[in-house]
């Protein structure tokens, strides 16, 4: 697959049909979704005001991957810092990370892994560099894991939310995973979830 740099200069590209410029945005959401495909494109038809007729507002799209690659950007100078890191911890003989009480802590090494929100349509307002940064300086105990929210600070008890084959615990504030419980296939639930995420894709709500 092409990479991340290439479908953002696809979107750029005002010489192409807008529907293939609205493809080349959803792979570079595919590389880079810190909410989670679903609920990082929801937030990007809000924040960058994507039309359901892309045909009435094209320059959207780019307004949706700068903000994208923006966020990146913070993402991949903490995975260099990462990596530099590691190198001195194995050259000290350290074969495992030290916890530092960083979001990488619980083993969420994919840029998802960030502020996952399992409802496409209960995720943080805020734009996507901001938050991306606070997740990657934030720094927390174990011991307030499991009811602290990394993005916005709360610690309160938590709503749920059942996808088919999940019950997520989440902030009550902007619906960002805190924990989650795998339980037995519920195929009305998959049904419906699938059914809101076609309008949601379509920009229909």
């Amino acid at each position: 697959m092409a990479s991340f740099e290439t479908h953002r200069g696809r979107v750029h590209d005002t010489g192409r049909p807008v529907r293939a410029r609205h493809s080349a945005l959803r792979t570079c959401l595919v590389a880079f979704a810190p909410y989670g495909f679903r609920a990082t494109y929801h937030h990007l038809c809000r924040s960058a005001g994507i039309p359901a007729d892309l045909e009435k507002d094209p320059a959207s799209l780019i307004r949706a991957v700068e903000e994208l690659h923006e966020a990146r950007r913070h993402w991949l100078a903490d995975e260099a810092a990462f990596v530099v890191r590691r190198r001195q911890e194995k050259a000290a003989g350290l074969r495992r990370p030290k916890s530092d009480g960083s979001w990488r802590d619980p083993g969420h090494l994919s840029p998802e892994g960030l502020a996952y929100c399992p409802n496409p349509e209960s995720h943080p307002d805020e734009l996507l560099p901001a938050v991306v940064e606070r997740v990657l300086r934030s720094a927390v105990p174990r011991t307030a894991m499991p009811s602290w929210c990394r993005v916005c600070g709360m610690d309160e008890a938590p709503t749920r939310w059942r996808s088919e084959y999940f019950v997520y615990r989440l902030c009550p504030r902007c619906g960002v995973s805190l924990s989650a419980e795998r339980i037995a296939a519920n195929r009305n639930v998959h049904v419906a979830r699938a059914e809101r995420w076609t309008e949601i894709w379509k920009r229909a709500v």
